[in-house]
């Protein structure tokens, strides 16, 4: 078959939420893809970056992020030139990060097949991961398709959609899709990994350029209006002024609302590969080595220290003080400089609530 297709692989990587979930750890002004020493010892954000350096030349890597990020992904991201980073006024949701994107590259190469990564996923199985994405560029690239990856889910989490797939479009690993569910409760997710037909939606979408330019002006005109005077300002002096503008005026919407729940040329293509969205800290607990009491323990700081009696299946990590337990066990403990989170495991999905509790009472210096 041709594989030209490959000479024209773009990576976006989505670098602007502020994994509430995993806060006190995880703040506005580092958020969980730029902390070092979290999952690994290079930062979430630069193994995504490593990730895309596997499939595409580093003059094809884009990142689209919050413009108080910009420093930070140059200097995690050397070998990204600042040219391929886009600013986002403010965050817009998925949908305009991705059409933003995807403005940028297709004015770069109007042929451009365009990979998007979220930054704060941990992903193992190199070459099953570059196999998969691979086969999903290549079947994007054979005509008008948007494709999703999905991921073969290992346990009922209730933090992520779904993606049901439907019949098989061919000889290759490739299905339609049938439908997107919200995310479940615990019971409806235990039926979706029984049923063997529903995969996590990590918004891992390939498209070409012009496949996903034609699905936003048929799904999202509202997007599209936008999208096109970005194109039509880029390298000239209006450049900021319009997309300020645009940002200001767009509606915020996640690209499985705008585009994906519409979409007839959707397609799947199945993910085996090790994948986690390190969403919060039940996730970053089940993913640690654990001690010989199911424990995991982490200092961070010269002070951090951990005394335990009687203390099963906890996740505790300190900053600066000692944290000392007793007679307890399923218990997450975050400790920081300002802030220290106690939460029961199986409440790790509410810490966001804490967060919007904080905004609510303009308690910004622990946001």
């Amino acid at each position: 078959m041709e594989e030209s297709y490959k000479n024209h692989l773009y990576v976006l990587i989505l670098c602007g939420g502020g994994g509430t979930r995993l806060w006190p750890r995880s703040r506005r002004k580092t958020p969980k893809q730029f902390l070092t020493d979290f999952f690994g010892k290079e930062t979430l954000f630069s193994q995504t970056v490593e990730r895309a350096r596997w499939l595409t030349s580093d003059d094809k890597i884009f990142v689209i992020t919050n413009s108080d990020y910009v420093d930070e992904v140059l200097a995690q991201g050397k070998v990204i030139s600042p040219r391929n980073i886009i600013a986002e006024p403010k965050a817009k949701n998925t949908a305009m990060a991705m059409g933003v994107g995807a403005a940028y590259i297709r004015a770069v190469d109007p042929q451009a097949i365009i990979l998007n990564f979220a930054s704060d996923a941990a992903i193992g199985d190199k070459e099953v991961f570059v196999d998969q994405m691979l086969l999903a560029a290549k079947t994007a690239a054979q005509g008008d398709f948007l494709v999703t990856v999905g991921i073969q889910p290992t346990f009922p989490h209730t933090g992520l959609g779904y993606i049901e797939a439907g019949e098989r479009t061919g000889g290759e690993a490739v299905f339609k899709v049938t439908s997107f569910k919200e995310k479940p409760d615990l019971e409806t997710a235990k039926k979706f990994v029984e049923s063997g037909n529903y995969y996590w939606n990590a918004n891992l979408y390939v498209w070409s350029a012009t496949s996903v330019w034609g699905a936003f002006e048929k799904y999202a005109p509202g997007i599209h209006k936008y999208l096109e005077q970005i194109t039509e300002a880029i390298d000239k002096e209006n450049e900021k002024e319009v997309l300020d503008k645009s940002y200001e005026e767009v509606e915020s919407v996640a690209v499985d609302y705008a585009i994906s729940e519409k979409a007839e040329n959707l397609l799947l293509v199945p993910a085996t590969f090790a994948w986690s969205d390190v969403g919060d800290w039940k996730v970053t607990y089940d993913l640690s080595l654990k001690d010989k009491d199911n424990n995991v323990i982490q200092i961070f700081g010269e002070k951090g220290q951990h005394l335990g009696f009687d203390t099963q299946d906890c996740l505790v990590e300190t900053e600066n003080r000692l944290v000392a337990t007793v007679g307890v066990s399923d218990l997450i403990i975050i400790e920081t400089d300002d802030a220290t989170l106690v939460c029961h495991k199986d409440k790790a999905q509410d810490v966001k609530k804490i967060v919007t509790e904080l905004k609510e009472k303009g308690k910004e210096e622990f946001l």
